[in-house]
């Protein structure tokens, strides 16, 4: 269900959330009747704006079914004062034409279409069509008890509702899967013990290393920090880590948050002899994958808690094709790409944030003390018309219109950041899951579900804020004022539609920007238990591509061929032969290392159980330290692991690389530098 809110000014905020409750008799006039009569054109010009946010903070402006202390996450009228103030900043900018309409148009779901989307939004096509696709034959062999449980549950509505519609003849599960079993179940992989690499070593224990403070995130060194420090493991997949929940557990209806940073828990991320894998540490094709095996996750750990995923289904964006502000981020990205190759994040965004970075960090009220509108309004109009041309004057821009501008892009963009499919699925990890290590687990789900350039550009927003927070001595901004301030330009958005859930959200997303920023080193690492399921698909892709070459019939002569050849005479005494680290049969245990940019271009090296990654690179750096090539100086080489069971993987510098070898033997090992 969707509702318009509207006040005098035609002004309308739209958070989108499908799925809403029932509609309450009278709604509507009461919530007209809750805008108070200072929301009037005329009236807003007599009244200040600390008033007219006090009596939007006041109970006789709000009617009950409105009321914030009424929603599922709730905090005090004055915690939240921040927010409020933040959207009469955006209602205004909004009234006064700075910002331009641009409408979402959302399609209504018809029955098992929601369940035919999700099926092929997680590489599962083939389950629709009927086709013998491998790739989805080695997707579905990778599934723990508890993925298979939800791609089941899913396939199985579906076919349901086709079978009522009378479409058409549709496949039974068992006929697919060769079960005749009256309860057909998908074949599932077992989940514990695995390694977390994928390939579990006969014999082995994982043996764990502290995360040092360059690769996670530390939430305890502040002050008041808490004294309860909680460990996350990526080995095993988060769906299969819950145990036990009672299926008549009821949730909180007033789940209140506190508003001081040492409410939340410090997490500390052990790293495995792996090591820790970053998001652009994986090749695309990987990372699809990486994605493909996220939403299956993230539905079966929501079933697992006994909560329901909802998705918005976006029919339409309408955005502008060029220019700054309001254009999709792909359709930016290409632009900018032509400019400077390899870019992962607007370049005009780039520019904002290095902008507040240089001088703003320090301001007082950064991000919260608004600049001035028509300052903003024509600094907009003229980056439109200078930007790429190189011609506009950075230092005419005061910090509090730079934030303005940050805030204004943010908004803009046709798609919201978080993505409006998910938006629902963000609101609910807080609203309906209390504990904030599970909240945060489906957190981390979602930002492997973005895709690449929302994530890229959400990344550098991420830490940005949290250079804002670090300076909060002098800005006066700490993490839950940032939080407030920012909720708003993330979640709520213009629109023709919108319902009471926008106003109740309000602590909800403040809670959930928190998150992102406090814990955005661990949210932006792949769980070691997906790259686990990525190459056993892989592998048995891999496998499947095997048995059809033995089935063609070129393939089998030329290995006839070939197999004569091996069983002619051996070469007589006296001919040439290669040494050892020019044949292709290296000993177990030995790896060939490839460095394309030192001048010793490659190197076998023997492998223990102590050699990590970070030694090799130190070895070839010894040895190259006077004829490197000079594109290689000044950027920081890595060890990159390819093919075998991985597209191409950028190794962390501890991983042990006797393990690494052991779950790739077949992979490929170039030292090169680390993709920005």
């Amino acid at each position: 269900m969707t509702m318009e809110m509207k006040d005098s000014g035609s002004v309308v905020l739209t958070a989108y959330h499908p799925h809403s409750p029932a509609r309450i008799p009278g709604m509507e006039q009461s919530f007209v009747q809750d805008i108070p009569a200072s929301h009037s054109p005329a009236s807003r010009k007599s009244l200040s704006r600390c008033r007219r946010i006090n009596r939007m903070l006041s109970n006789e402006s709000v009617p009950p079914a409105f009321s914030r202390s009424n929603s599922q996450a709730s905090m005090d009228s004055t915690s939240m004062e921040d927010f409020w103030c933040e959207v009469e900043s955006i209602k205004e900018s909004r009234e006064d034409g700075s910002e331009e309409a641009m409408l979402l148009e959302f399609k209504p779901a018809d029955e098992g279409e929601l369940e035919a989307e999700w099926l092929q939004d997680v590489g599962l096509s083939t389950l629709i069509s009927g086709a013998e696709e491998e790739d989805g034959q080695a997707l579905l062999s990778t599934l723990t008890r508890t993925q298979a449980a939800a791609v089941q549950k899913r396939y199985n509505t579906y076919t349901q509702t086709l079978r009522k519609k009378n479409k058409h003849t549709v496949r039974d599960v068992r006929d697919i899967f060769g079960t005749s079993d009256s309860s057909p179940t998908f074949e599932t992989v077992p989940v514990s013990p695995v390694s977390s690499n994928g390939i579990q070593l006969p014999g082995q224990k994982p043996v764990w290393k502290s995360v040092s403070s360059k690769s996670c995130l530390d939430c305890g060194t502040d002050k008041g920090s808490p004294s309860i420090t909680e460990e996350l493991s990526y080995d095993v997949s988060f769906s299969e880590s819950i145990t036990v929940l009672l299926k008549t557990q009821e949730w909180p209806k007033n789940q209140r948050f506190k508003k001081e940073d040492s409410a939340l828990p410090k997490f500390i991320v052990r790293k495995s002899r792996f090591g820790l894998t970053e998001v652009g540490d994986l090749s695309p094709e990987d990372m699809k994958k990486i994605r493909y095996l996220s939403l299956i996750e993230l539905t079966a750990f929501y079933d697992a808690l006994g909560v329901e995923l909802k998705r918005n289904r976006l029919e339409r964006v309408r955005g502008r094709e060029n220019g700054l502000f309001g254009v999709p981020l792909t359709v930016l990205l290409e632009n900018d790409q032509k400019k400077v190759p390899g870019t992962k994040v607007p370049l005009i965004f780039q520019k904002l944030l290095l902008k507040l970075e240089e001088t703003g960090l320090e301001t007082e009220g950064i991000l919260r003390v608004p600049g001035s509108a028509s300052r903003v309004k024509n600094l907009h109009q003229e980056l439109e018309a200078k930007f790429y041309e190189d011609t506009f004057d950075w230092d005419q821009v005061r910090n509090n219109d730079a934030a303005g501008l940050l805030k204004m892009f943010i908004r803009e963009l046709p798609s919201p950041l978080f993505t409006v499919e998910y938006l629902p699925a963000f609101i609910t990890l807080v609203e309906k899951i209390s504990k904030i290590k599970l909240q945060l687990q489906a957190l981390h789900l979602l930002i492997m579900l973005m895709p690449e350039a929302n994530r890229d550009t959400a990344k550098a927003f991420l830490q940005f804020l949290k250079k804002v927070v670090a300076n909060e001595g002098k800005n006066k901004m700490n993490l839950w004022n940032v939080s407030m301030i920012v909720a708003p330009n993330l979640f709520i958005y213009k629109g023709k539609r919108a319902n009471q859930q926008e106003m109740q959200a309000a602590a909800t997303t403040a809670h959930i920007v928190r998150l992102l920023i406090r814990y955005q080193d661990i949210l932006w690492t792949v769980p070691s238990f997906l790259i686990s399921q990525v190459r056993k698909m892989n592998e048995a892709a891999m496998n499947n591509s095997k048995r059809q070459l033995m089935f063609d019939k070129g393939v089998r002569k030329l290995l006839r061929r070939k197999t004569m050849e091996r069983e002619r005479p051996e070469r007589p005494e006296g001919a040439v032969t290669f040494p050892p680290y020019l044949q292709s049969d290296i000993p177990e245990g030995v790896i060939r290392v490839y460095a394309p940019l030192h001048s010793k271009v490659s190197m076998a090296i023997q492998l223990n159980s102590q050699t990590k990654a970070k030694d090799i690179l130190a070895r070839f750096h010894c040895e190259n330290s006077h004829g490197s090539s000079q594109n290689m100086r000044g950027q920081i080489q890595s060890l990159h692991e390819i093919g075998g069971n991985i597209g191409q993987h950028c190794l962390d510098p501890d991983a042990f690389m006797l393990d690494v070898y052991h779950a790739n033997p077949q992979a490929e090992w170039v030292i090169k530098p680390k993709a920005s």
